[in-house]
């Protein structure tokens, strides 16, 4: 899978995606990361990429320019590529929306361009080349690096060789957008007085079974 992030800030990636499982997921071929600058794009010698908003307003937007010259760039590197944007406006991100980008991954090639707003935000014309838009939650961020950071991992994990466990993926939290994974437990069997349920130390599967179930609950 190829995935180009376009940021203005492309160092805040080294640490988690050179770490855990995005770097095994470079190693074992899964995935390809790129970065684009959003500044090599910028206007005039001062490499613009921001301007005040029309009707005015605090804070500074994104200009179409230069963003549209970083989209089509990523476009000529990977044609079919979906172009996201993290966004307020957008669809709550959810697992299941991972579970389509992994799949359409693995079955077509598609990779992905995802967009890193900055500042108060981005010219609404940039959206004209944006297939995806998505929201991680009901809070503020100085920018989408973060939101890019969440979206690479919960997508990466799911490709294929990631993981390791081939039922990982499928026995977790939210794998249907909404169950959430009973308690877990491991050595030691007691600790400062708390004990590990005796059914899970009881080795009957079938009461283990029903204990998860009966402890599973929706989000």
């Amino acid at each position: 899978m190829k995935i180009q992030v376009i940021t203005l800030f492309p160092e805040m990636f080294e640490g988690v995606l050179n770490n855990s499982m995005m770097w095994k997921a470079q190693k074992v071929g899964a995935v390809e990361f790129s970065f684009i600058n959003l500044r090599n794009y910028g206007l005039g010698s001062r490499k613009q990429v921001d301007d005040t908003p029309y009707g005015g307003g605090d804070g500074m937007l994104l200009k179409p320019e230069p963003l549209t010259a970083a989209i089509e760039f990523a476009k000529s590197q990977d044609h079919g590529a979906l172009v996201c944007l993290p966004t307020p406006r957008g669809a709550t991100y959810k697992h299941s929306d991972a579970k389509e980008l992994a799949l359409q991954a693995q079955t077509s090639g598609q990779g992905l361009i995802i967009i890193c707003p900055r500042y108060e935000g981005y010219d609404e014309r940039v959206t004209s080349l944006v297939d995806r838009q998505f929201c991680i939650g009901n809070y503020v961020l100085t920018g989408g690096e973060l939101p890019a950071m969440i979206l690479i991992d919960s997508v990466v994990r799911l490709l294929p060789g990631v993981l390791g466990g081939e039922t990982s993926a499928e026995v977790e939290s939210f794998f249907d957008d909404e169950s959430i994974e009973p308690p877990q437990y491991t050595r030691p069997k007691e600790f400062r007085g708390m004990r590990v349920p005796d059914v899970l130390l009881s080795g009957h599967h079938a009461e283990i079974a029903k204990w998860r179930a009966e402890h599973s609950h929706k989000a």
